[in-house]
């Protein structure tokens, strides 16, 4: 045997070893107590006592599933998870059987949480935790066929819920059912598109089905996101460009995961897998300059190696990440700019709480820098233009006692603002994750069930819901349309991972103007600008948008009301300043309204910064 062909069986034993052990490594030590839970695929037992990554393994990613090792309490009476609509509407008898059924999963006796808990299913049919939690007890023991019946109730009760396709796509993947499963964590990722654990599970998922080229991209995706402890999309990837016989790419990736986490407890057998790749590098480097057998060899069916070990892919994708793992105190003094040869600016006017929407282009007036602009190039008004509006829903603690209340709200007004064939909205609702219930749809039907489908629980991550809604609505379009962003939220972020600046910028990229209606009770007075009400206000205000603080749960209708006569009267004014030179300068845009005598209110962004540069602060 060829030492190439020595080398690459050794490695891809490595590689089976390794890829969802790796997995365990990811989820941290908490996950221990869970592994006692774990059985192992049949068809995926490794040598050195490393086993497989287990269905249950893999449903535990998403912590609003089961709690192994985080609490003692179920989910239905943590404050930190969400569970589905459908589970508050529980008798107490069904309650008690599934918290007992939930503690001896807990002590590990899988039969008798299985007793208890297929009595709560007994009593409650339409109980999604308890359908759940039956079937990682069927896993556990083994019962597959039985498991994936349960979480396939769990999705036919509510299918808005990503936690149950994440379980459904773990039992198809120890069924070796993997385009379905494929399928199932697609589907729990466009739901949840921001959990990280999903897209790890995704990615596994993928490379089981050998399906190469969408684990790279799968990989790519979460690194180009903040993505703390998901180095492991890195050896996926890299095992999926060595199926592909890409060993420069495939060391690259080994070098992004070793450098994303070190201190790994498996970067010795990582450095080992790496070790192993520029040995056979070497190796096939010998070959191609002494062939021993000029029938084709496996040399052959590679590409040519570059003498540039790390692709410039790669180095751009590890650069990227870097970036985007900057401190907060980095990401403060960044600030986005704009070339100024043309400025756009997108703005509504009211008279009294009233739309106007007979503008002209003599009943305005704009100063840039406080100067008139050189040249006005266009003035439309845009209320006829296609609409794009994200509705973004606060599902969090804080406002569970008046949840219902704004549900039905924010129903109503989509049903208002929403109206012609060519608008489009989607619905997101946020606690300590970003759940996209709605994508985008004309249909005000599907948006009106998504929203009564969400149900409240857990922290609150506005400023990452605002910064994914922002990207989704700046999606490239093939006509001119009007992108809206409406946050129906307290403020009080506590969960995310991005921050309120950085969804502002995204916001400015997308030039999506952010509307916000707090739902704070009582008056406002926060001590902390990046908080509450005046954290919703600078969101507004520097993305072109306004606030509203009704301040009463009443006030919530008539605000929502005063947004959509805000919306009807929507213009863009196209200039070139009078100066426009791109030096980094922030240009404050004022621009003012006056109809028949009458001053107008004008919403519109304050200013922009002038190039197109990204200023690290340095």
């Amino acid at each position: 045997m060829t030492p190439v062909r020595r080398n690459s069986m050794f490695r891809r034993r490595v590689w089976r070893a390794l890829l969802l052990a790796g997995l365990t490594w990811l989820m941290g030590a908490g996950i221990a107590a869970a592994q006692l839970f774990s059985v192992a695929s049949q068809g995926d037992k490794f040598g050195g006592g490393l086993t497989s990554l287990s269905a249950l393994q893999t449903a535990k990613m998403d912590s609003a599933i089961f709690q192994f090792y985080t609490s003692e309490a179920s989910p239905l009476e943590s404050p930190d998870i969400s569970v589905s609509k459908l589970d508050l509407k529980a008798p107490g008898n069904a309650r008690k059987e599934y918290g007992k059924g939930y503690l001896q999963l807990l002590r590990k006796d899988l039969q008798g949480a299985i007793d208890h808990l297929a009595r709560a299913v007994s009593i409650y049919p339409s109980f999604v935790a308890a359908h759940n939690a039956l079937g990682i007890a069927y896993l556990n023991l083994g019962q597959i066929q039985q498991a994936r019946d349960e979480f396939a109730r769990a999705i036919a009760l509510d299918d808005h819920l990503p936690n149950s396709y994440l379980n459904l796509g773990c039992a198809q993947l120890e069924l070796q059912q993997y385009p379905e499963a494929v399928e199932s964590l697609k589907k729990a990722s466009s739901i949840a598109p921001l959990d990280v654990p999903v897209l790890t599970a995704l990615t596994y998922a993928e490379f089981k089905n050998r399906d190469y080229p969408a684990v790279i991209a799968t990989a790519r995706h979460v690194h180009n996101h903040k993505h703390q402890d998901a180095a492991l999309v890195h050896l996926l990837a890299a095992g999926a460009w060595e199926a592909q016989h890409n060993l420069n790419e495939a060391q690259g990736e080994m070098d992004i995961l070793l450098g994303e986490d070190p201190k790994s407890p498996l970067s010795g057998q990582f450095r080992q897998i790496l070790d192993q790749i520029k040995a056979e590098k070497v190796s096939l480097a010998q070959v191609k300059r002494h062939p021993a057998d000029p029938s084709p060899s496996l040399s052959s069916a590679l590409p040519p190696l570059n003498a540039e070990v790390v692709s410039p892919q790669i180095r751009q994708a590890s650069q990227g990440n870097s970036r985007s793992e900057q401190s907060d105190e980095d990401v403060a003094h960044q600030v986005i700019r704009f070339q100024v040869q043309e400025v756009a600016m997108l703005f509504a006017a009211t008279d009294h709480g009233k739309s106007v929407t007979n503008l002209s282009l003599s009943d305005i007036e704009i100063r840039d820098d406080n100067q008139p602009p050189e040249t006005i190039l266009g003035f439309h008004n845009v209320t006829q233009l296609p609409l794009r509006i994200g509705l973004i829903i606060d599902m969090s603690n804080s406002i569970i006692d008046r949840f219902s209340f704004e549900q039905g709200a924010a129903s109503k007004f989509l049903e208002t603002v929403v109206t012609d064939k060519s608008d489009l909205s989607f619905v997101i609702g946020f606690n300590n994750s970003v759940f996209l219930v709605q994508d985008f749809t004309p249909d005000q039907t599907l948006t009106a069930r998504a929203i009564t489908q969400l149900a409240p629980g857990g922290g609150t991550a506005l400023w990452d819901a605002v910064a994914f809604a922002a990207d989704k609505l700046a999606r490239p379009e093939l006509q001119p349309v009007a992108r809206i962003l409406v946050v129906i939220s307290d403020g009080d972020d506590n969960s995310s991972s991005a921050s309120l600046q950085e969804a502002i910028w995204a916001a400015q990229r997308g030039q999506v103007a952010i509307y916000a209606v707090s739902t704070k009770e009582g008056s406002n007075n926060e001590s902390n600008p990046l908080l509450g009400n005046r954290a919703l206000k600078t969101l507004s205000e520097q993305t072109g948008g306004t606030s509203f603080t009704p301040g009463s749960l009443g006030g919530l209708t008539r605000s929502l009301a005063d947004l959509q006569q805000v919306l009807r009267g929507r213009y863009l004014v196209y200039y070139r300043p009078a100066s426009s030179k791109p030096d980094g300068r922030y240009h404050a845009v004022d621009i003012k309204a006056e109809k028949d005598g009458h001053k107008l209110k004008v919403y519109a962004r304050k200013g922009y910064y002038a190039s197109a540069l990204l200023d690290a602060g340095i």
